[in-house]
This record gives C-alpha cells, structure tokens and sequence, in this order.
C-alpha cells in the first residue's frame, strides 16, 4: 500500500485544496501518514503570496528532501501556488524534486504519485517538468462531490465558493497565480453546507479570493464599480447565497471571510442583518485609507468610500465585528499617508485588525514603482500601527467585561465568539469542563490583549 505524508503551508484557501488532495488520495486506496520517513511519497502544498511565505516554502522544500531517507527511493512533489508562479526557477533550484504540479492538479494528484513512484531515482541533474504536472493557466474550481478530508475541528469547516480574483491590486500576485475570479453556484455550495451539517459542522467559514464577487463573473455585461448595487433578480449573489444558507436547517452559524470593499451592497448587508444565522462579523481589508495610496495600489476604492462603507456596515448590522487588514510602507507612502492611517484606526476602532509590511512581488506593478520605502521604514510604521491596535484591543476588551456572550467550544477551556475567526483572531478562555463542539453563554470576567476571560 502506498503511503503518502502531506505538509500544507499557506491560507485558508489552500488548506482546502490540501483536504481535496488527501481526500483523492484516500479514494485511490492510498494511505496518510504522518511519519515523514515512512511516507513513500512526501507531498508540500506551498504558498507563495508574499516574501515570507515564499521563503517558508523554499524552506520546507529544502528541509524536506534533506531529510529524506537514505535507504529508500523516497519521492517528493512539490504542488500549490509556489509551481504555478515559478514553473522553471523551482526545476532549476531543487532538481532533487520528481514532480511539481499547480492549482488544477491538485484533483489528479494520487495519479500523479502513481507517476512519480514509477520514475527512476534522482541522478541531481535537472529534468524538464512533465507538461501534465503544472497547468499554465488556472480554472479548476471544485464542487459539492469534490472527494475531501477535512483537516479542521469536526465542528468548524471552510467552504470555498469561488476560485480566482478579478481585481488587479497592484501589489497582489493572486490573479495571475490562481486565475480569472470564477464562482460556484448556490445549489453546488448549499449541498456541500448539507453534507457538513450532517457531519456535525457547527461553524461555516465561507472563502476565496473575492468573496463579495460571488456571481458577479456571471452577469453578462454587468461591471460593477465601487458603489455598485447588487440586484438578486439578475442572478446569484452572496446576498441571495446567505438567505439560502441561512434556510437550513439546525444550530450553526456562518461566517464571511476574504471580502473586497469595493463590492458591499445594502442588499449584503441588509441580508445579513436578516439572516439570524450569519455571524455578525465581516473580514474586509481595506488596506489603506489615503486616496493617494488607495490609488496607487488600484483599490478600486476611496477614503470616502470606505468610511461611508463602515458607517452602513455598523448601522445596518448592529453588533457586527468588522476585521481588517493594512498595509504600510507601499511605494510612495508619505509620513502624511501613514499619519492618515493612524488617525482612521484610532477613530474607527475596529473590532479586529492586522497591520502588513509592504513586501515587493516581482510581477506585480507596485514592484517596480520608484518611490520603493526602505525596510526599516516599513518596519517602523508596522510596529506603531500594531502598538496602536494592541491599546484599542485592550480597551475594547476591557469593556466587554460583565457582558454575556455566545462561544462556539473548540477545545477544553477555549471557544471563540461570533467576533473570532478560526485561527487568525482572538478566543474566549471558559472552563474546560464545556464540550468541545458546542455553543454555550459565558459571561466575561476578564480579559488580556487579544483574549476574554469568561465563566
């Protein structure tokens, strides 16, 4: 029987696309183990979205194929967004590797470890990749039956109803590593929230690159700008998607993740005020709040904009917990751009926020714009920003003392609120004699910077 170790690097986005590939390898009657040095074939899905996790990937490739047995033929594939976007660099730099494939590969992949186990051994020479292995251009989405094994708690699960990303951000290489925005349809992604109902799942993380353009790349000769509004009776929306999720039935809840500015309608929002089953919480980066960075970075949005937006937001969903994310340091940031910023998140006071420094990606526009900020710039705006939303957090969780709220259990003595996201937010620290799985009221009795103490 042949056994197969799998190590998945990157985002939520990706983690799926790992559980696709154990799901199809468990289907072809191949094993899992999580011993690397018993595995006969060691498969990395890598990320490759900024520097860091560039260098992350590398790494593991390099520690990976070290590591591997020397008594053994041992074989390893490289697979994700890192062979998308650097198809011929990674042959040349770990020729050691016997297969690299992309984004559309990962539903064939026990045919390709069958490939790859049939291969002679590595002589060190560099081979040309097998043009089957790596697809030139993404376009693969998956589906409802799309063969998966979760690797998230039995209670909580993503589902991706879109693949791809349409918007041309100027320092993002996401639309060329993972393709033209293309959605799944409601009926597909309703099956799907069924099957993980059944399963026990208590928590839906809906994802992909541009959540809120779910069923715009299906309204032909409709563009939709900054202020568009989204009208339901020209086809599927995600407004129209969370009224039909929200029908189903039993105790869950769901939650908005990966959603662009530029495309929040009332009609969004007012669903989700509807729909008692949404989780008042909306993770929405905005990434600046200067019209001259916004420009510059081709936000397809404005300070007005999206301060507007916030306002429509918080009084069109009372309650709700907005999550953001910044970027400091972008070309041609001033000290009066970084100022603005500061002042925006200390007015704002966002429930959850996270603060980037810019990191140039070769390919995209912004990279090659003049005006580049050196590192200990970047570096230094970073840390004031994140020291600014550190005394917000305290102060926000300081007055959530005394206050009742419901959790979602994910282990003995942690659970996470509607205001926390799985892995990326704070939790809620109750005791540990709550199951696991389980929603519960807890009262808040103290706090930390990021967390809540509760009984």
């Amino acid at each position: 029987m042949i056994k197969v170790g799998l190590v998945s690097l990157g985002c939520a986005k990706n983690l799926i696309d790992s559980e696709i590939m154990i799901g199809c390898l468990t289907n072809a009657g191949m094993t899992m183990t999580p011993d690397a040095g018993d595995a006969d074939v060691i498969v990395i899905n890598t990320c490759s979205f900024i520097g860091d996790a560039k260098r992350e990937s590398l790494q593991a490739i390099a520690d990976m194929r070290k590591a591997a047995p020397k008594s053994r033929n041992q074989k390893l594939i490289v697979a994700g967004c890192l062979p998308q976007r650097f198809r011929g660099e990674l042959a040349e730099m770990f020729p050691q590797v016997d297969a690299f494939l992309g984004l559309d590969e990962v539903k064939d992949i026990a045919g390709i470890v069958e490939k790859t186990l049939a291969l002679p051994a590595r002589t060190g020479k560099a081979r040309p990749i097998a043009p089957e292995f790596v697809s030139k251009k993404s376009v693969y989405v998956p589906d409802f039956d799309t063969p998966r094994y979760r690797l998230t708690p039995k209670h909580s699960a993503y589902i991706k109803i879109a693949e791809g990303c349409n918007h041309m951000c100027a320092f993002c290489i996401i639309p060329k590593i993972r393709g033209r925005h293309r959605s799944r349809t409601i009926a597909s992604i309703v099956k799907e929230a069924q099957k993980l109902l059944r399963e026990g799942v208590k928590e839906i993380n809906l994802i992909s690159q541009d959540t809120t353009y779910f069923g715009m790349d299906r309204r032909v000769g409709e563009r939709p700008n900054k202020r568009s509004v989204v009208d339901s009776s020209k086809g599927e929306s995600l407004a129209t998607l969370l009224r039909e999720l929200n029908k189903l039935k039993g105790d869950f809840r769901i939650r908005l993740l990966y959603t662009h500015p530029a495309h929040w309608s009332d009609e969004l929002i007012a669903a989700m005020a509807d729909c008692k089953k949404v989780a008042r919480y909306a993770d929405i980066p905005l990434q600046h709040i200067s019209d001259n960075i916004l420009s510059a970075m081709k936000r397809e949005t404005s300070g007005d904009y999206i301060r507007d937006l916030i306002r429509r937001m918080r009084a069109g969903i009372p309650g709700i917990a907005i999550r953001t994310t910044f970027i400091v340091g972008f070309p041609g940031e001033t000290k009066k751009d970084f100022d603005e910023l500061l002042e925006f998140i200390e007015e704002t006071k966002f429930d959850r926020a996270g603060v980037f420094a810019y990191s140039q990606e070769e390919g995209t526009p912004a990279a090659k714009a003049p005006a580049q900020i050196g590192a200990r710039t970047k570096t230094a705006r970073r840390n004031r920003a994140m020291a600014l939303l550190q005394k917000l957090s305290l102060e926000r969780n300081r007055a959530m003392v005394g206050k009742t709220l419901r959790v979602l259990v994910d282990e003995p003595g942690v659970a996470r609120s509607d205001a926390d996201a799985m892995d990326i937010d704070g939790t809620v620290l109750v005791p540990k004699t709550l199951p696991a799985g389980t929603f519960c009221d807890v009262v808040v009795r103290g706090f930390r910077a990021y967390d809540l103490i509760a009984k």
